[in-house]
């Protein structure tokens, strides 16, 4: 009974003081001498510490003690390992006789110390010789020989400054730590940094010299320092009721990995409210010691929402169906959390199932939710896990279900679940699992989007109750829906009536009964998010542009060359359009003349563009790498090892004619490039523009939105080469796209979440952004915001313009006066106008006639998926893969049948075809190694007769394989009557081909 009394005074020491002990705890120490944790938790732990830093692998940590197995002693093993890792400070924290536990003087004087710390900390790292502290502070038994070794490696690899941050980081872990950090500074001839911390007059370290003897001397600031922090410190927690003594230098300025989320600021966690009360019954305590635990656990932070927010909320919290239209910047994440709290405690106290899952569009929208809003508030009563595609997860999703009370998760997972839940060998979730589906940026709840197909089932299911209903029979439990959008849009709308409709569209997929938006409170909101100051810069194209006159000139030799007019201007989207369309006519009529110089044609109009938005050395560049690329291809060596055979050039007529062209034209399109007299005039208002906002705010924080990835780094790049920018402090870094459909290498969902942090960090200080930063992602403030002649529709305007929220910001639009841009800006300014007149129209319509509207419309989009359904099912696997050959798309000689293809993973085309590679060669695949792609890939494949890219070698299994991208062919089709055709994706081709039959072709071994 002792035992088990001591393990859950154990347990409570651990809820109370968790958000101190993750910050005290360095895991891998404690790991080392723990010998009875499991290896799955020590691997669980370790991966943690690896990849999310020490405060996450402390959390995990503290889970796995908590979850046990405890056998008798488990708590003295934690105890000691604590101890003899060097995490003695944490060690008080947890041991139950309360002996060692600091009292809150002494907390408040250690807080103060780290906080002494934090504001030296710059000019400790500059100035401290950091091996020789370190190796004093072990003399001095601060350190013990795991932190040495450390602080020498970091120091070794990254240099003095990274090993000073690694000390600091470690040293405010110590248990009475500054007094001897003092004594070792000045035993190191460091006297001016002890002087600096200590104030010079030796109060501060005496305060915690003295800690255990304390007298009223001892807790009096006299230095001019130490009072000013002290006063520092009160005011923080005047200013904010959740401070708490976490706010350590582990958790700011020091090393990356200790950065604590904030999410685990200041809250305990798991089911701590009982355990009091069990402790009061169970265990011999005394109500002082029982007073001074409670007293001391950290609070957790209010989940409170403002009145415009609540008025937005309520219909939700009487368990309506609702979309939630807030602007950006409003917190409609909050009111989500809201939400899902009422929600979940009303089904507990009615003794019913409650589980909510939250849906978003991209994966790090579900870390960034969990992180920041749902995880804080809710984690201490309830379950909450994020999952993503990038979840690394070792139980399916329907036991992540079962196991958690909020899920938050990419649209797809739950589709693909809902997908498995029809088929018979599947294991799968039902919409009925859940009791409240919240589906963030609802606006995408339309067409055949995943939103929408999840709402289609759920409308189903709605129809299929009423008739359950009629016939006396059980109903099929429905979950609430709750939609959040900033904007709705219009749906590219030119009528109210249209727009209207639209509205009214995207109320029916998401069975709202109403759309709510802030009326009553609409003064508190306005001055909640700011509005932007609008302007608009015009560039002036009436500069001479030589560099396009050339581009422009070749371009109408090759169309004359192959015969081939437009009737639209170079340089256009138009003009795009119609080369893709005779690039693809020629492949299918074995033109290979007019192919080749279609498709050179398309990356001229590229450079034309590129020219008309960056500069012209980027366009000379895309040029250039592109004819190194073709020259490349069509020069073949023997794939035989023997070096002397000379290269093979695959050039025909019209190789020779296109190559020889750009040749000769070369040399004049380097020189133009380097005019700065020709540069772009946008770039020109875009540098004006940037250099006005930088210099008239004392911490300006910025966003150019552009729209390629190309012209996104490019302008990273042009900044990077401009030192006026780094002279009004201008810090660049581009955010793009985590997809691989791109020339440039896209950004890992780390990557990108690397770089938002440096921004909200201050280290970078001007994003330049292709969309992904439009939508969801928790971008920083800014006071500046730039859609650089990039304009799409009113919901991204809105979405742009919402990033703009710092005080006294600026959104601008710069771009040329013929782009269009102006105008079509324009246009959105009038569709956002229009949007919430619709709006309003269908919140002012009588209740009758919206529910009548509504459910015609639902009724429709079940009719229109299932006619779709239909359709594809009637194109669908119609033809079987012996009516099928591939040629190659640039000399038309025949590559495979359709019986040489096999499938791996219902995803990458193989080809099995015998001697299949006599018929390509192998070459280093440049594009996956710019883009430093983390598959195994043995290069690209080529065709041996014209150099035309086929696809890539594979390895599956040890196997190497040809993996076919079907762009790169001509699809034969050998039926009643022969037809070509050309297909972007696999999946548009009306035939299934077989798995891949791994056993018919791997190499046969008589070895055991």
């Amino acid at each position: 009974m002792a035992e088990e009394c001591r393990d859950e005074r154990f347990l409570y020491m651990i809820s109370c003081f968790r958000p101190r002990l993750k910050q005290f705890i360095r895991v891998q120490p404690v790991l080392d001498r723990l010998p009875s944790l499991s290896p799955e938790d020590r691997e669980r732990v370790r991966a943690a510490a690896l990849q999310r830093g020490e405060v996450e692998g402390a959390e995990e940590l503290l889970r796995a003690v908590e979850r046990g197995p405890r056998g008798c002693g488990w708590f003295h093993e934690f105890l000691q390992a604590l101890e003899q890792g060097g995490c003695r400070l944490a060690a008080c924290y947890v041991n139950p006789s309360l002996s060692q536990l600091p009292s809150a003087t002494e907390e408040a004087d250690h807080d103060l110390c780290v906080h002494l710390v934090q504001l030296l900390h710059s000019t400790l790292v500059d100035k401290m010789q950091t091996v020789q502290v370190a190796e004093k502070c072990l003399q001095m038994g601060i350190f013990q020989e795991d932190d040495l070794d450390r602080i020498h490696t970091v120091t070794d690899n990254r240099g003095n400054r990274d090993g000073a941050r690694e000390l600091l980081s470690r040293i405010v872990q110590k248990k009475d730590w500054f007094s001897p950090f003092l004594v070792a500074l000045r035993e190191t001839q460091h006297g001016d940094l002890a002087d600096d911390l200590s104030g010079n007059t030796g109060e501060t370290e005496n305060r915690q010299n003295g800690m255990k003897n304390s007298t009223n001397e001892e807790t009096e600031v006299t230095s001019q320092l130490g009072y000013a922090v002290a006063e520092d410190l009160k005011q923080q927690e005047n200013v904010n009721g959740s401070f708490s003594s976490e706010n350590s230098v582990s958790e700011t300025s020091i090393g990356k990995n200790s950065l604590v989320p904030e999410s685990d600021v200041s809250i305990g966690d798991g089911s701590v409210s009982n355990l009091n009360e069990n402790l009061g019954q169970s265990c011999t305590t005394s109500d002082s010691e029982e007073d001074e635990v409670e007293s001391r656990v950290s609070p957790e932070p209010d989940l409170i929402l403002r009145d415009y927010q609540m008025e937005v909320a309520k219909p939700a919290l009487n368990g309506e169906n609702i979309i939630i239209c807030l602007p950006t910047g409003s917190g409609k994440t909050r009111v989500a959390v809201y939400i899902t709290k009422d929600h979940l405690d009303r089904k507990k106290r009615a003794s019913e199932p409650g589980k909510v899952i939250v849906l978003v569009n991209k994966v790090p929208l579900v870390e960034q939710h969990l992180r920041k809003e749902f995880n804080p508030f809710l984690k201490r009563w309830y379950q909450v896990i994020g999952l993503s595609g990038d979840s690394q997860l070792k139980i399916s999703f329907p036991e992540v279900v079962r196991r958690n009370d909020v899920i938050i998760s990419t649209a797809q997972i739950l589709e693909n679940s809902l997908l498995n839940a029809a088929k018979e060998d599947e294991e799968g979730v039902h919409l009925s699992d859940f009791s409240l589906i919240i589906i963030d940026e609802c606006h995408h709840t339309q067409k055949e989007g995943v939103y929408n197909n999840i709402m289609r089932r759920y409308l189903k299911e709605k129809r299929k109750n009423r008739k359950l209903a009629k016939e006396n029979k059980p109903l099929i439990p429905q979950p609430q829906i709750l939609g959040l959008t900033a904007s709705p849009g219009v749906g590219g709308a030119t009528s109210n009536s249209k727009a209207e409709e639209h509205i009214l569209k995207i109320c029916a997929n998401l069975d709202a009964r109403r759309i709510m938006t802030v009326k009553e409170h609409a003064s508190q909101l306005k001055n909640q998010v700011k509005e932007p100051y609008k302007k608009t810069v015009i560039a002036d194209d009436k500069r001479r542009d030589p560099f396009r006159e050339r581009i422009t000139e070749i371009m109408s030799e090759i169309q004359n060359y192959c015969q081939l007019y437009p009737k639209s201007e170079f340089g256009t989207q138009p003009y795009e359009q119609w080369v893709i369309r005779e690039e693809k006519k020629a492949a299918k009529e074995e033109k290979r003349k007019e192919r080749v110089c279609a498709e050179h044609l398309k990356k001229y109009n590229d450079a034309l563009q590129i020219n008309d938005t960056i500069r012209m050395v980027d366009a000379y560049n895309h040029l250039n790498n592109f004819y190194k690329e073709e020259k490349s291809k069509k020069t073949v060596t023997s794939d035989d090892d023997d070096d002397d055979e000379p290269a093979v050039s695959k050039q025909d007529e019209t190789d020779e004619f296109l190559i020889g062209l750009f040749q000769a034209k070369k040399k004049q399109l380097k020189e133009l490039a380097r005019k700065p007299e020709y540069e772009n005039e946008k770039l020109i208002q875009l540098r004006n523009t940037l250099m006005e906002e930088f210099t008239k705010t004392e911490e300006p924080r910025g966003i150019i939105f552009t729209k390629t990835r190309l012209s996104a780094f490019a302008l990273f790049q042009w900044i990077k080469d401009n030192p006026k920018f780094e002279e009004v402090g201008i810090k660049a870094h581009y955010l793009i796209g985590a997809g691989h459909n791109s020339e440039i290498k896209p950004m890992t969902q780390n990557e990108q979440r690397e770089v938002i942090d440096k921004f909200r960090g201050g280290s970078v200080n001007l994003l330049i952004a292709t969309t992904v930063a439009e939508e969801g992602l928790d971008i920083k403030e800014c006071n500046i915001v730039i859609r650089y002649g990039l304009v799409t529709n009113e919901i991204a305007m809105l979405q742009a313009r919402g990033r703009a929220r710092a005080d006294e910001s600026t959104y601008a639009l710069v771009a040329s006066s013929v782009s269009g841009a102006v105008e079509r800006e324009d246009v959105n300014i009038f569709r956002e106008k229009m949007m919430y007149k619709a709006i309003e129209r269908v919140q002012n319509m009588p209740q009758e006639e919206y529910l009548d509207k509504i459910e015609n419309l639902q009724l429709q989009s079940i009719v229109e998926k299932q006619m779709k359904a239909k359709r594809d099912q009637q194109k669908t696997y119609k033809k079987t893969p012996s009516l099928v050959t591939f040629l190659c798309k640039n000399c038309h000689k025949p590559v495979c049948s359709g019986e040489d293809i096999q499938v791996i993973e219902n995803m990458h085309h193989v080809s099995v075809k015998k001697d299949f590679q006599t018929l390509y060669h192998t070459k280093e695949n440049k594009t996956l190694q710019d883009k430093h792609a983390d598959y195994q890939t043995n290069g690209e494949i080529i065709c041996k007769d014209c150099g035309q890219a086929w696809g890539n070698m594979m390895v599956h299994r040890g196997l190497d394989l040809p993996c076919l991208k079907i762009r790169n062919f001509v699809v034969v089709f050998e039926d009643k009557k022969t037809t070509k055709h050309i297909f972007k994706k696999w999946g548009e081709l009306p035939i299934k081909f077989p798995s891949l039959d791994y056993a018919a072709h791997c190499p046969s071994s008589d070895e055991d």
